[in-house]
């Protein structure tokens, strides 16, 4: 998702409520190192700014369509707020907030002040707790004391205490742990996961290259406490999520960062002091003093304007954004040079890799050999194999989402109707035909972020019961006012709200309840169905929320004149490549798409991130463009989706490129014989090249497909 100039928006504000802290942690990045603007700034935020702050978010919630908006309240310590002003502060953001998007409220604190009469602020307010915590009491005591050089972890573990109670256990976010490799790792982890948080967050000590970490060339010592904790993570079978052992695990499968300490996600995230001043992300006061400062505030300046400010912007380009030694280093995908603030020196500015560089790499890499399953598996053979194990991940991330929303009213109702469907044949294959929609896997990946993705998940469960004839009825807080089932189309609601489903043999009728007008119709727009071949329907989906999955613009929702072309255009196109290639469907490489979305004109042919089974096609598209390119796509999207569920090669090795790049050229080759020669030369190149790489690079997968490619290979050059 981008905003109206084709930038990340902003999803997440830390606001600083509070500008002082009780303990005195040698380690903290506001107090400790050479940024000293806390001084200057007031105690407490005044309720000027916390009205001017909702009121700017809000305004840019609207603007921007943002689904959901999160806010985590910060300081210094914000406990130190106390919980009357702390309730003022939720109030206030929620109202703003509310009625235009999805408020995530968060609150990061040390924990020492944490009482009850907190608790029942943030249990009105549903505020999630992170509770700062570096292990047992020793570990924890290393660095974590009060102001009079007093042990914080009895206070801290009474406040964890208090939040695994029943009436606030749903507010536990987790623990947030510093690393200082003079602890125990496993004894730090054992003393975590003995609290039983939802969460855990491993975070390296704030460095730069003028200012580097203890142990610092003194081989990968941070690299090596953590995969300790990660054996014993995977001892214990992973009983709970940890931040950045999930972000490789995840970017090494080719899928999203998930903390901005890794990986080449683009920043989200903007600050505001307790002054109003906008600042970028806190960890910048680790570099120079001023390094987080933009120059604007909330009283001058509007949400937008600080996301086009160049040093955000700065940390949005991706690969584009690191150094020439981060963009040639075979693990940048995963590592994405490292947190922003860790790359700093006088010298060079924020040119380098990271300080923690070789930890960060041996780190990757470690996980990638622990991970990797080399046997092989029966969706590398054959197609149907893929299809069903691509429908199968999306049965495990729907599993996973019922574990984050589970305890909900709405979705517990839904979980149900899935379970219920699920165990009958004839509802579990409708059921199946929803679950393989390509854009509900956007959904499934990014529903662990908070609750903003809940009413795509219930669309789903509706959708599912329409097509199953199942009699149910859904009710959920709808943010806007359009509901997409996949599968099926959208209705448009009279106004954004409560709304609920009643589903009946097929057929749904849509209530708001909180509308007061005369009128109480929603609009219907089916989505167009193409039956190019009775086994194959192919779904027109033109409208669903999460159909932007292509680094190109997808097209508006076209008119009925407009989707009658297009689809006409479709089967023509689908018939002339029938014609010049007969039985390319049952080709391993064949793009069997179930989904297209109109895109842009002038875009051409794409196919979807993170949603296998679409294709994007320009509304302008040409027949021989189609016939030309599909077979490229189908190349391309079969490997992606074989990364998804398999291992072909060791993640983080040159492996997995050459894999493309053989692909790829015998694509070319088979597609254009005009440029076969050099294609075919440039096939071979990669294919000896995999054949002499290092053993154990490729798994059996990958040899099995180089095996399969040197054999097209060889029917090419003969």
């Amino acid at each position: 998702m981008t905003d109206s100039h084709g930038r990340q928006p902003i999803h997440q504000l830390v606001l600083k409520v509070h500008s002082r802290c009780d303990l005195a942690c040698d380690h903290c990045y506001v107090y400790e190192h050479v940024d000293q603007s806390w001084r200057a700034r007031p105690v407490v935020i005044s309720g000027e700014t916390l009205g001017q702050v909702a009121r700017r978010l809000a305004e840019y919630a609207a603007d921007v369509e943002l689904d959901s908006v999160t806010v985590i309240l910060h300081g210094g310590e914000p406990l130190l707020a106390g919980p009357s002003r702390l309730r003022n502060i939720c109030a206030e953001l929620t109202r703003a907030l509310a009625p235009v998007t999805v408020l995530d409220l968060r609150i990061h604190t040390n924990g020492v002040q944490l009482n009850r009469r907190h608790l029942e602020v943030f249990r009105e307010f549903g505020v999630k707790v992170g509770v700062s915590l570096d292990g047992g009491r020793a570990a924890n005591d290393r660095h974590r004391l009060d102001r009079r050089g007093r042990s914080s972890y009895d206070r801290v573990l009474r406040a964890i205490e208090l939040l695994r109670l029943p009436e606030y256990q749903h507010l536990y976010q987790g623990l947030l742990c510093t690393v200082d490799v003079a602890n125990d790792p496993v004894a730090v982890h054992d003393a975590l996961t003995a609290l039983a948080p939802p969460r855990i967050d491993y975070l390296l000590p704030h460095s730069t290259w003028d200012s580097p970490p203890s142990g610092h060339g003194q081989g990968t010592p941070y690299a090596d406490w953590l995969l300790r904790v990660f054996d014993r993570w995977e001892e214990q079978g992973r009983p709970m999520p940890v931040r950045t052992f999930d972000s490789v695990l995840s970017t090494l499968r080719g899928g999203p960062s998930l903390t901005e300490a890794m990986g080449l996600a683009p920043s989200d995230l903007a600050v505001v002091e307790t002054d109003g001043t906008f600042e970028q992300a806190d960890s910048l006061k680790t570099a120079y003093a001023g390094a987080p400062a933009t120059g604007y505030d909330v009283f001058r300046h509007s949400f937008e304007e600080f996301a086009g400010h160049p040093g955000v912007r700065a940390r949005q380009l991706g690969v584009d954004g690191l150094s020439d030694t981060c963009r040639g280093c075979p693990v940048v995908e995963s590592c994405g040079g490292g947190l922003y603030a860790h790359r700093y020196s006088e010298e060079r500015g924020f040119d380098n890799p990271s300080v923690f560089c070789a930890d960060l790499r041996s780190l990757v890499e470690g996980v990638a050999e622990r991970i990797t399953e080399r046997a092989l598996v029966a969706a590398v053979t054959s197609t149907d194999e893929l299809r069903l194990a691509q429908l199968e991940l999306n049965r495990l991330l729907l599993a996973d989402a019922n574990g984050r929303l589970a305890g909900a009213v709405d979705w517990d109702a839904a979980w149900r109707l899935f379970v219920r469907l699920d165990s009958d044949a004839t509802a579990g294959a409708h059921l199946d035909t929803v679950l393989a929609h390509p854009y509900l896997r956007p959904a499934l990946l990014r529903s662990p972020d908070g609750p903003g993705h809940l009413p795509r998940l219930m669309a789903a469960a509706a959708a599912a019961a329409v097509r199953a004839g199942s009699t149910v009825t859904l009710g959920w807080h709808q943010p806007d006012g359009e509901v997409h089932l996949p599968t099926l189309g959208t209705v448009r609601l009279p106004r954004p709200g409560r709304v609920e489903f009643t589903i009946t043999e097929g057929d749904f009728q849509v209530r708001v309840p909180e509308y007061v007008g005369e009128e109480q119709q929603a609009e219907w727009r089916p989505l167009e169905t193409l039956r190019l071949t009775e086994e194959a329907p192919l779904l027109i989906d033109d409208a669903d929320p999460y159909r932007d999955r292509y680094p190109v613009p997808v097209a508006e929702p076209l008119s009925p004149s407009d989707l009658a072309l297009f689809g006409k255009r479709l089967r023509a196109a689908y018939g002339l490549l029938d014609e010049r290639e007969p039985g390319w469907r049952g080709g391993v490489n064949a793009l069997l798409a179930t989904t297209v979305t109109p895109l842009a004109a002038g875009t051409g042919l794409r196919i979807g991130a993170d949603a296998p089974g679409a294709l994007g096609v320009a509304v302008d598209f040409e027949a021989e463009e189609f016939v030309r390119e599909l077979p490229l796509l189908g190349r391309r999207s079969r490997l992606t989706a074989l990364r998804q569920i398999a291992d072909l090669t060791v993640p983080g090795t040159g492996a997995g490129r050459l894999l493309d790049e053989a692909s790829e050229y015998l694509g070319r080759a088979t597609a254009s014989p005009a440029r076969s020669a050099e294609d075919l030369r440039r096939a071979r190149r990669a294919l000896d090249r995999l054949t002499a790489a290092p053993p154990g690079e490729l798994t059996e997968n990958g040899a099995y497909l180089v095996e399969e490619m040197h054999t097209e290979w060889m029917a090419l050059h003969g």
